[in-house]
């Protein structure tokens, strides 16, 4: 289990619109912390200590330790709501951790061998479908990111959730779901403008050889 963040938060006792408006114009951010069997906690916390931390990817697949007035939680970070026109973070929900119970979390996808695959090095683009994974797995096995090597792809081929191969204790959730959830996750396509460049040579070539028989006749 890896805890590479710490946020330090105090208890929030005034509760409602009012409050968290308030709240809001000192820089602050509500917040509750949920799970594990125990009733939920209102909390407060700096936003830009928050706001920095979420610039981190690892920050979304990381066990978090949170500091409410001298009594520390094990969280992940479960939902995060954004102001849709601002900078801002509006409230976010933590979700306690049990290290005997598994978790279900969104982990980033780092992407490796894509200038050495031969379908780039015949120039074709490299498309992500998917960016992130949720996996299942108990919180000591929770990995930062989960790496896909595409170094073996060629132009038409791609890779799915079930070519992914990981270690001991993961589990893909969307595989659980049945083989239509199989989703692809990298591909690498033809370039459609060399495509095109091709096709407009071929057809100035044609006219050009309907040129020269005319002119023969």
């Amino acid at each position: 289990m890896s805890i590479g963040f710490e946020l330090t938060a105090s208890l929030r006792k005034d509760l409602g619109k009012g409050a968290t408006r308030r709240l809001r114009k000192q820089d602050k951010v509500p917040a509750v912390i949920y799970g594990a069997g125990a009733e939920p906690v209102s909390i407060t916390l700096a936003h830009n200590q928050l706001m920095h931390s979420t610039e981190n990817e690892a920050f979304f697949s990381h066990i978090l330790s949170i500091d409410v007035e001298g009594k520390k939680e094990k969280v992940i970070i479960k939902a995060l709501q954004r102001h849709p026109a601002k900078s801002v973070l509006m409230h976010a929900d933590f979700l306690r951790v049990s290290m005997k119970e598994k978790l279900k979390v969104n982990v980033p996808i780092h992407f490796t061998g894509e200038e050495i695959a031969p379908g780039s090095k015949e120039g074709g683009v490299v498309t992500h479908d998917l960016v992130d994974i949720e996996i299942s797995c108990l919180p000591k096995d929770l990995p930062e990111f989960i790496e896909v090597d595409v170094s073996g792809l060629e132009i038409g081929e791609s890779l799915h959730l079930s070519d992914i191969v990981l270690a001991k204790g993961l589990e893909i959730v969307a595989l659980t779901q049945g083989e239509n959830h199989d989703l692809q996750v990298v591909a690498i396509q033809a370039n459609r403008a060399a495509l095109v460049d091709e096709e407009e040579d071929v057809a100035e070539d044609d006219d050009s050889e309907e040129s020269t028989e005319e002119s023969g006749e």
